[in-house]
């Protein structure tokens, strides 16, 4: 396996829309997407044309025939993928690809913005990042957005709202300015703002008043699994920890494998199949075995963070709390078309410790809970104990 692992999205529907998928976890809300790299692969033999390898060199070579005749080789292959039946495949621009490589790397452009929507279908502003343009521009924590650049966003999905925040439309880069129209009580107002490329802050920690430790994981960035084993080693011994993974999209796959290894000690995290072949990732050894743990998880919860959720459960680590989630559990390898796009197409799927497979079911909490998740949470963990 290469160092960038990650489970991908759907393909597009419109430009740069399943990349905010991943935008919209890691900048303000929502879904994500990853793959699984592999850059030492072999061309299929034409025989085998019914297999994963022959669905990618189908891609692959319906683009290039596309390019020979002087048409669009992105165009034919995502024709090529949509008639596949590849639910998770997708095909991005170079200049896509490259940006979501980049937020990976925990960094993307925006204006700092993370919001949710409401069930009346407002778009309120769940927090704002510090330093951001957003930040100086005054913007808090409980605005009402309205609209983007003119654009009403009321009832839009959250992704939609991401890509007008970015400005994906146009490809707009770091120093374009974006309007926002604002709301705050009975104060509505427009604010103008430049974008920026800003860093990306996956993992947040804070402790609640009876002692338990929240360890908040929007992504899988590069450098979280180490930042989740830094916030459980300076955890107050015996305390308990809360690892919230709510509307976590997922991300490198590696950097799961990583957080799983702060609470285990080795052994089995995921199996999984690559083109028929049976592999499988495991945790470090030394984790924190005995510390009291929920993983608090939910329809958001996608890809590597079921991955995590599914060792945590299975191992006996940890008692999942929430609701199920979202079910996505297939493999995806990039595959670079002749115009600089690419391609991201299944090539397998994986099951958890116990081998039950995740795509399409999700994983069902110890728990099941809706309302309150957090304060359940806490109640959970006071009936674990102390370890000692």
């Amino acid at each position: 396996m290469s160092g960038r692992d990650l489970f991908c999205q759907p393909r597009r529907a419109g430009r740069g829309a399943a990349l905010t998928l991943l935008f919209a976890s890691v900048l303000v809300a929502g879904a994500a997407t990853g793959s699984f790299g592999d850059p030492d692969r072999k061309s299929p033999s034409p025989s085998a044309r019914s297999t994963p390898a022959a669905h990618r060199e189908t891609v692959t070579d319906a683009a290039a025939e596309a390019m020979a005749d002087g048409k669009s080789p992105m165009e034919a292959a995502e024709r090529a993928v949509s008639r596949s039946g590849d639910r998770w495949g997708a095909v991005y621009s170079q200049g896509e690809y490259e940006e979501f490589e980049e937020a990976l790397d925990g960094q993307y452009t925006g204006v700092g913005l993370w919001a949710r929507r409401e069930r009346d279908g407002r778009i309120e502003v769940t927090r704002v990042q510090s330093g951001s343009p957003a930040a100086a521009a005054g913007i808090r924590t409980g605005d009402r957005l309205r609209s983007v650049d003119g654009e009403k966003v009321d009832g839009r999905p959250v992704t939609e709202v991401v890509a007008l925040l970015r400005g994906d439309a146009d490809d707009a880069a770091a120093g374009t300015k974006v309007s926002l129209g604002l709301e705050r009580g009975t104060r509505a107002w427009s604010e103008t703002v430049r974008r920026a490329r800003l860093s990306t802050d996956s993992v947040t920690v804070r402790r609640l008043p009876g002692g338990v430790t929240v360890i908040k994981v929007a992504a899988f960035t590069k450098g979280v699994g180490d930042a989740v084993r830094t916030a459980v080693e300076q955890t107050p011994e015996h305390a308990g920890i809360v690892l919230d993974l709510r509307g976590n999209s997922g991300g490198l796959v590696t950097e799961a494998v990583t957080a799983a290894s702060a609470f285990l000690d080795g052994g089995l995290v995921a199996t999984y199949d690559v083109n028929g072949a049976q592999r499988s990732l495991h945790a470090d050894p030394g984790g924190d075995t005995t510390r009291p743990l929920v993983a608090l998880v939910d329809g958001g919860t996608m890809s590597a963070a079921e991955l995590l959720t599914g060792a945590l459960q299975d191992r006996g680590r940890a008692v999942v709390v929430g609701s199920r989630t979202f079910g996505k559990g297939s493999i995806q390898m990039p595959s670079r078309l002749p115009d600089g796009s690419v391609a991201e197409l299944t090539v397998g799927h994986y099951r958890t410790p116990a081998g039950h497979a995740v795509d399409g079911r999700g994983i069902t909490p110890d728990l099941e809970v809706d309302a309150e998740a957090l304060e359940r949470a806490e109640t959970v963990l006071s009936g674990l104990g102390d370890p000692s």
